[in-house]
Protein backbone atom coordinates (compact mmCIF):
# COMPACT_ATOMS: atom_id res chain seq x y z
CA UNK A 1 0.00 0.00 0.00
CA UNK A 2 1.08 3.43 -1.06
CA UNK A 3 0.51 6.72 0.55
CA UNK A 4 -1.17 9.56 -1.43
CA UNK A 5 2.00 10.50 -2.01
CA UNK A 6 3.37 8.08 -4.42
CA UNK A 7 5.73 7.04 -2.14
CA UNK A 8 6.32 3.55 -0.47
CA UNK A 9 5.62 3.74 3.01
CA UNK A 10 8.74 2.61 5.19
CA UNK A 11 7.74 -0.85 7.07
CA UNK A 12 7.29 -0.29 10.64
CA UNK A 13 9.88 -2.92 11.84
CA UNK A 14 12.28 -0.67 9.82
CA UNK A 15 11.54 2.06 11.68
CA UNK A 16 11.91 0.77 15.21
CA UNK A 17 15.31 -0.77 14.21
CA UNK A 18 16.17 3.13 13.17
CA UNK A 19 15.44 4.21 16.03
CA UNK A 20 17.59 1.22 18.04
CA UNK A 21 20.49 1.84 15.63
CA UNK A 22 20.49 5.90 16.67
CA UNK A 23 20.12 5.12 20.10
CA UNK A 24 22.93 2.47 20.29
CA UNK A 25 25.34 5.03 17.93
CA UNK A 26 24.93 7.77 20.43
CA UNK A 27 25.44 5.65 23.39
CA UNK A 28 28.48 3.85 21.60
CA UNK A 29 29.72 8.12 21.24
CA UNK A 30 29.52 8.91 24.69
CA UNK A 31 31.15 5.51 25.57
CA UNK A 32 34.00 6.13 23.32
CA UNK A 33 34.59 9.63 24.61
CA UNK A 34 34.15 8.53 28.10
CA UNK A 35 31.37 10.28 28.91
CA UNK A 36 29.13 7.31 29.78
CA UNK A 37 29.61 5.85 33.39
CA UNK A 38 28.32 2.38 31.68
CA UNK A 39 27.39 -0.12 35.13
CA UNK A 40 25.47 -3.22 35.52
CA UNK A 41 22.21 -1.35 36.00
CA UNK A 42 22.75 0.86 33.36
CA UNK A 43 23.39 -2.06 30.97
CA UNK A 44 20.42 -3.65 32.38
CA UNK A 45 18.07 -0.32 31.34
CA UNK A 46 19.21 -0.59 27.96
CA UNK A 47 18.40 -4.69 27.74
CA UNK A 48 15.15 -3.50 29.15
CA UNK A 49 14.54 -0.55 26.58
CA UNK A 50 14.96 -3.27 23.92
CA UNK A 51 12.17 -5.75 25.05
CA UNK A 52 9.86 -2.61 25.61
CA UNK A 53 10.69 -2.18 21.82
CA UNK A 54 9.87 -5.69 21.31
CA UNK A 55 6.53 -5.01 23.61
CA UNK A 56 5.15 -1.79 21.79
CA UNK A 57 5.95 -3.55 17.97
CA UNK A 58 3.93 -6.84 19.21
CA UNK A 59 0.91 -5.10 21.44
CA UNK A 60 0.72 -1.84 19.94
CA UNK A 61 1.12 -2.09 16.08
CA UNK A 62 1.63 0.86 14.48
CA UNK A 63 2.73 4.64 15.07
CA UNK A 64 1.50 5.14 18.60
CA UNK A 65 3.59 2.20 19.42
CA UNK A 66 6.51 3.48 17.54
CA UNK A 67 6.59 6.87 19.56
CA UNK A 68 6.15 4.95 22.94
CA UNK A 69 9.45 3.31 22.22
CA UNK A 70 11.19 6.23 20.57
CA UNK A 71 10.06 8.71 23.53
CA UNK A 72 11.32 5.97 26.30
CA UNK A 73 14.74 5.76 24.18
CA UNK A 74 15.00 9.47 24.77
CA UNK A 75 13.80 9.00 28.22
CA UNK A 76 16.44 6.57 28.86
CA UNK A 77 19.37 8.36 27.19
CA UNK A 78 18.87 11.18 28.95
CA UNK A 79 19.12 9.48 32.23
CA UNK A 80 22.10 7.60 31.90
CA UNK A 81 24.71 8.17 34.05
CA UNK A 82 27.48 10.70 33.39
CA UNK A 83 30.97 9.93 34.20
CA UNK A 84 32.75 12.90 32.99
CA UNK A 85 33.64 14.14 37.05
CA UNK A 86 34.52 17.42 38.34
CA UNK A 87 37.83 18.69 40.27
CA UNK A 88 37.90 18.64 44.27
CA UNK A 89 40.25 20.78 44.50
CA UNK A 90 38.53 24.08 46.33
CA UNK A 91 36.03 22.10 47.09
CA UNK A 92 33.91 22.67 50.71
CA UNK A 93 31.45 19.71 51.92
CA UNK A 94 29.86 19.73 55.29
CA UNK A 95 28.44 16.95 56.64
CA UNK A 96 26.24 15.79 59.69
CA UNK A 97 26.14 13.19 61.60
CA UNK A 98 29.85 12.03 61.31
CA UNK A 99 29.86 10.34 64.81
CA UNK A 100 29.77 7.07 63.21
CA UNK A 101 28.37 4.99 60.08
CA UNK A 102 28.02 7.05 57.00
CA UNK A 103 28.71 10.31 58.51
CA UNK A 104 32.08 8.71 59.57
CA UNK A 105 33.37 6.84 56.83
CA UNK A 106 32.18 9.58 54.36
CA UNK A 107 33.99 12.42 56.07
CA UNK A 108 37.56 9.82 56.00
CA UNK A 109 36.67 9.09 51.95
CA UNK A 110 36.44 12.65 51.10
CA UNK A 111 39.12 13.94 52.91
CA UNK A 112 41.56 11.45 51.45
CA UNK A 113 40.33 12.07 47.89
CA UNK A 114 41.06 16.07 48.62
CA UNK A 115 38.06 18.10 49.81
CA UNK A 116 37.87 20.35 52.38
CA UNK A 117 35.03 18.49 54.87
CA UNK A 118 33.81 19.96 58.01
CA UNK A 119 32.36 17.08 59.68
CA UNK A 120 29.57 17.97 62.19
CA UNK A 121 29.13 15.50 65.26
CA UNK A 122 26.30 15.16 68.28
CA UNK A 123 29.25 14.67 70.10
CA UNK A 124 32.46 16.50 70.38
CA UNK A 125 34.49 14.28 72.71
CA UNK A 126 32.98 11.02 71.42
CA UNK A 127 35.02 8.39 69.87
CA UNK A 128 34.05 9.09 66.31
CA UNK A 129 34.82 12.66 66.56
CA UNK A 130 38.21 12.50 68.30
CA UNK A 131 39.37 9.51 65.77
CA UNK A 132 38.41 12.10 62.91
CA UNK A 133 40.68 14.47 64.29
CA UNK A 134 43.65 12.66 64.75
CA UNK A 135 43.05 10.46 61.50
CA UNK A 136 42.23 13.28 58.62
CA UNK A 137 44.33 15.78 57.25
CA UNK A 138 44.61 19.54 57.70
CA UNK A 139 41.24 20.08 55.48
CA UNK A 140 39.29 18.21 57.79
CA UNK A 141 37.36 20.17 60.29
CA UNK A 142 35.39 18.13 63.09
CA UNK A 143 32.45 20.76 64.34
CA UNK A 144 29.80 20.49 67.75
CA UNK A 145 25.91 20.03 65.37
CA UNK A 146 23.34 18.82 66.71
CA UNK A 147 20.97 19.26 63.70
CA UNK A 148 17.74 19.64 66.05
CA UNK A 149 19.58 22.82 67.74
CA UNK A 150 18.91 26.05 65.85
CA UNK A 151 21.68 27.70 67.86
CA UNK A 152 24.25 25.11 66.90
CA UNK A 153 23.28 25.03 63.28
CA UNK A 154 23.68 29.31 63.65
CA UNK A 155 27.00 28.78 65.28
CA UNK A 156 28.17 26.04 62.96
CA UNK A 157 27.31 28.36 59.61
CA UNK A 158 29.32 31.18 61.15
CA UNK A 159 32.04 28.50 61.77
CA UNK A 160 32.20 27.45 57.78
CA UNK A 161 31.55 31.16 56.36
CA UNK A 162 34.24 32.04 57.96
CA UNK A 163 37.02 29.41 56.69
CA UNK A 164 35.31 29.64 53.08
CA UNK A 165 35.99 33.37 53.38
CA UNK A 166 33.78 34.22 49.77
CA UNK A 167 34.71 31.01 48.05
CA UNK A 168 31.07 29.54 49.01
CA UNK A 169 30.12 25.89 50.02
CA UNK A 170 30.26 23.28 47.58
CA UNK A 171 28.01 21.02 48.78
CA UNK A 172 25.96 20.47 52.15
CA UNK A 173 25.39 16.31 53.03
CA UNK A 174 22.00 15.57 55.32
CA UNK A 175 23.23 12.32 56.44
CA UNK A 176 22.51 12.47 60.56
CA UNK A 177 19.33 10.64 61.09
CA UNK A 178 18.09 7.99 64.00
CA UNK A 179 16.04 4.69 63.72
CA UNK A 180 14.70 4.50 67.34
CA UNK A 181 12.63 1.83 67.36
CA UNK A 182 10.98 -0.90 65.05
CA UNK A 183 7.42 -1.95 66.40
CA UNK A 184 4.12 -2.07 64.71
CA UNK A 185 2.68 1.51 64.43
CA UNK A 186 0.01 1.24 66.92
CA UNK A 187 2.39 0.56 69.43
CA UNK A 188 5.40 3.33 68.68
CA UNK A 189 5.10 6.69 71.27
CA UNK A 190 4.09 9.84 69.82
CA UNK A 191 7.80 10.72 71.04
CA UNK A 192 9.13 8.34 68.87
CA UNK A 193 7.42 9.94 65.64
CA UNK A 194 8.29 13.32 66.68
CA UNK A 195 12.02 12.74 67.37
CA UNK A 196 12.62 11.03 63.63
CA UNK A 197 11.06 14.01 62.27
CA UNK A 198 13.32 16.33 64.18
CA UNK A 199 16.30 15.03 63.31
CA UNK A 200 15.51 13.15 59.85
CA UNK A 201 13.35 15.86 58.13
CA UNK A 202 13.41 19.77 60.65
CA UNK A 203 17.12 19.14 61.06
CA UNK A 204 17.72 18.56 57.55
CA UNK A 205 15.35 20.82 56.33
CA UNK A 206 16.53 23.80 59.08
CA UNK A 207 20.31 22.97 57.74
CA UNK A 208 19.44 23.37 54.06
CA UNK A 209 17.48 26.55 54.54
CA UNK A 210 20.76 28.30 56.89
CA UNK A 211 23.22 27.14 54.44
CA UNK A 212 21.32 27.31 50.90
CA UNK A 213 23.57 31.24 50.46
CA UNK A 214 26.06 29.32 49.99
CA UNK A 215 25.55 26.72 48.07
CA UNK A 216 23.54 29.29 45.33
CA UNK A 217 27.10 31.12 45.74
CA UNK A 218 28.82 27.96 44.45
CA UNK A 219 26.51 26.79 42.42
CA UNK A 220 27.14 23.13 44.32
CA UNK A 221 25.09 20.04 45.73
CA UNK A 222 22.43 19.43 48.52
CA UNK A 223 22.45 15.89 49.13
CA UNK A 224 20.16 14.40 50.83
CA UNK A 225 20.65 10.55 52.65
CA UNK A 226 17.00 9.46 53.03
CA UNK A 227 16.33 5.52 52.94
CA UNK A 228 14.15 2.99 50.78
CA UNK A 229 12.30 3.01 53.72
CA UNK A 230 11.07 6.28 52.42
CA UNK A 231 9.71 4.80 49.30
CA UNK A 232 9.35 1.39 50.16
CA UNK A 233 6.46 0.74 53.27
CA UNK A 234 8.26 -1.48 55.38
CA UNK A 235 6.77 -3.13 58.65
CA UNK A 236 7.64 -1.66 61.96
CA UNK A 237 9.35 1.00 60.61
CA UNK A 238 6.01 3.65 60.32
CA UNK A 239 8.04 6.32 62.09
CA UNK A 240 11.30 6.37 60.51
CA UNK A 241 9.86 5.74 57.01
CA UNK A 242 7.71 8.69 57.40
CA UNK A 243 10.10 10.59 57.87
CA UNK A 244 12.54 9.69 55.24
CA UNK A 245 9.78 10.19 52.67
CA UNK A 246 9.06 13.44 54.17
CA UNK A 247 13.13 14.26 53.14
CA UNK A 248 12.78 12.59 49.68
CA UNK A 249 9.67 14.64 48.77
CA UNK A 250 11.42 17.53 50.44
CA UNK A 251 14.57 16.70 47.88
CA UNK A 252 12.57 16.40 44.91
CA UNK A 253 10.80 19.77 45.12
CA UNK A 254 13.82 21.37 45.84
CA UNK A 255 15.60 19.70 42.99
CA UNK A 256 13.29 21.66 40.86
CA UNK A 257 13.30 24.92 42.41
CA UNK A 258 17.20 25.18 42.88
CA UNK A 259 17.69 24.24 39.18
CA UNK A 260 17.55 28.00 38.26
CA UNK A 261 20.11 28.65 40.57
CA UNK A 262 22.80 26.34 39.42
CA UNK A 263 21.94 23.85 42.55
CA UNK A 264 22.14 20.86 41.96
CA UNK A 265 20.01 18.08 44.61
CA UNK A 266 20.65 14.34 44.93
CA UNK A 267 18.88 11.92 46.82
CA UNK A 268 20.87 8.70 48.46
CA UNK A 269 18.24 6.04 49.07
CA UNK A 270 20.17 3.19 51.00
CA UNK A 271 19.34 -0.22 51.73
CA UNK A 272 20.10 -2.00 54.91
CA UNK A 273 23.82 -1.41 55.61
CA UNK A 274 25.74 -1.76 59.29
CA UNK A 275 25.73 1.82 60.37
CA UNK A 276 25.05 1.78 64.10
CA UNK A 277 21.27 3.34 63.49
CA UNK A 278 19.91 0.52 65.18
CA UNK A 279 21.45 1.37 67.94
CA UNK A 280 23.35 -1.69 71.04
CA UNK A 281 20.79 -4.15 72.67
CA UNK A 282 20.51 -1.50 75.86
CA UNK A 283 19.18 1.14 74.03
CA UNK A 284 16.67 -1.14 72.56
CA UNK A 285 15.74 -2.70 76.16
CA UNK A 286 15.35 0.65 77.24
CA UNK A 287 13.15 1.88 74.69
CA UNK A 288 10.91 -1.43 74.73
CA UNK A 289 10.70 -0.24 78.29
CA UNK A 290 9.48 2.77 77.49
CA UNK A 291 7.28 1.62 75.29
CA UNK A 292 5.51 -0.57 77.60
CA UNK A 293 5.19 1.98 79.95
CA UNK A 294 3.02 4.47 77.42
CA UNK A 295 0.65 1.86 76.29
CA UNK A 296 -3.08 1.62 77.24
CA UNK A 297 -4.28 -1.53 78.80
CA UNK A 298 -6.83 -2.13 75.63
CA UNK A 299 -3.86 -2.11 73.00
CA UNK A 300 -1.85 -4.12 75.84
CA UNK A 301 -4.57 -6.66 75.93
CA UNK A 302 -5.09 -6.65 72.45
CA UNK A 303 -1.29 -7.01 71.36
CA UNK A 304 -0.49 -9.26 74.45
CA UNK A 305 2.96 -8.94 75.96
CA UNK A 306 4.61 -12.09 74.13
CA UNK A 307 3.84 -10.37 71.13
CA UNK A 308 5.62 -6.80 72.17
CA UNK A 309 8.10 -8.57 73.81
CA UNK A 310 8.90 -10.29 70.51
CA UNK A 311 10.23 -6.96 68.95
CA UNK A 312 13.12 -6.44 71.25
CA UNK A 313 14.26 -10.34 70.65
CA UNK A 314 14.84 -8.81 66.82
CA UNK A 315 17.82 -6.90 67.63
CA UNK A 316 20.22 -9.66 66.66
CA UNK A 317 18.28 -10.86 63.52
CA UNK A 318 17.81 -7.12 62.27
CA UNK A 319 21.58 -6.42 62.60
CA UNK A 320 22.87 -10.21 60.98
CA UNK A 321 21.15 -8.70 57.85
CA UNK A 322 22.61 -5.48 57.71
CA UNK A 323 25.64 -5.29 55.03
CA UNK A 324 28.99 -4.62 56.62
CA UNK A 325 30.61 -3.02 53.52
CA UNK A 326 29.51 0.57 53.49
CA UNK A 327 31.50 1.39 49.92
CA UNK A 328 28.88 1.21 47.90
CA UNK A 329 26.98 4.23 49.93
CA UNK A 330 30.17 6.33 49.84
CA UNK A 331 30.81 5.95 45.92
CA UNK A 332 27.34 6.61 44.49
CA UNK A 333 27.53 10.14 47.57
CA UNK A 334 30.97 10.81 45.93
CA UNK A 335 29.57 10.82 42.30
CA UNK A 336 26.77 12.90 43.22
CA UNK A 337 28.73 15.52 44.37
CA UNK A 338 31.84 15.39 41.35
CA UNK A 339 29.47 13.71 38.77
CA UNK A 340 29.05 16.71 36.01
CA UNK A 341 25.60 15.36 35.56
CA UNK A 342 24.72 13.91 38.83
CA UNK A 343 21.01 11.74 38.61
CA UNK A 344 18.68 12.97 40.78
CA UNK A 345 18.09 9.32 42.82
CA UNK A 346 21.07 7.25 44.10
CA UNK A 347 20.47 3.67 45.73
CA UNK A 348 22.81 1.59 46.97
CA UNK A 349 22.29 -2.03 47.92
CA UNK A 350 20.53 -4.63 46.50
CA UNK A 351 17.15 -4.38 48.83
CA UNK A 352 17.37 -0.52 47.75
CA UNK A 353 16.23 -1.53 44.20
CA UNK A 354 14.64 -4.91 44.90
CA UNK A 355 12.25 -4.03 47.53
CA UNK A 356 11.21 -0.91 45.80
CA UNK A 357 10.11 -2.48 42.68
CA UNK A 358 7.82 -5.23 44.08
CA UNK A 359 6.62 -2.04 45.92
CA UNK A 360 5.89 -0.45 43.00
CA UNK A 361 4.84 -3.21 40.07
CA UNK A 362 3.20 -5.84 41.46
CA UNK A 363 -0.65 -5.91 42.64
CA UNK A 364 -0.51 -4.61 45.81
CA UNK A 365 -2.13 -7.48 47.45
CA UNK A 366 0.88 -9.22 46.24
CA UNK A 367 3.47 -6.93 47.09
CA UNK A 368 1.84 -6.99 51.06
CA UNK A 369 2.32 -10.78 51.03
CA UNK A 370 5.30 -10.71 50.11
CA UNK A 371 6.79 -8.04 52.37
CA UNK A 372 5.08 -9.69 55.25
CA UNK A 373 6.52 -12.76 55.03
CA UNK A 374 10.08 -11.34 54.14
CA UNK A 375 9.91 -8.86 57.22
CA UNK A 376 7.87 -10.42 60.30
CA UNK A 377 10.83 -12.49 60.53
CA UNK A 378 9.13 -15.45 62.74
CA UNK A 379 7.21 -13.04 65.18
CA UNK A 380 3.86 -14.45 66.45
CA UNK A 381 0.04 -12.65 65.70
CA UNK A 382 -1.17 -10.70 68.34
CA UNK A 383 -3.61 -12.11 71.14
CA UNK A 384 -6.66 -10.30 69.47
CA UNK A 385 -5.92 -11.77 66.21
CA UNK A 386 -5.57 -14.95 67.51
CA UNK A 387 -9.08 -14.67 69.59
CA UNK A 388 -11.35 -13.63 66.30
CA UNK A 389 -9.45 -16.17 64.25
CA UNK A 390 -8.15 -14.25 61.65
Amino acid sequence: MEPASGQPELPLSLLYAGVTVVLGAAVIHRLLRQELQMGVPAALSLLLLLLAGWVCFVALPGYPGLCIFSLACLLSYCTLPDSELLSVQDKAILITGCDSGFGFALAKYLDKLGFTVFAGVLYLDGPGAKDLKTSGSNRLMVLQLDVTSLEQITKSYAQVKSQLKNRGLWALVNNAGILEFVADAELLPMSTYKHCMDVNFFGAVELTKMFLPLLRQAKGRLVNISSMAGTTPLLGFAAYGASKAALSMFSNVLRQELAIWGVKVATIQPSAFKTGIFGTTDQWSNQHTQIMQQLSPDVRKDYGENYIIAFRGKYGKWQASLQDELQPVLNDISIALIAKNPKSHYSPGTAANFFPFIYRYLPTRLSDFIFYHLLKSGQDVPDGVKEIGL
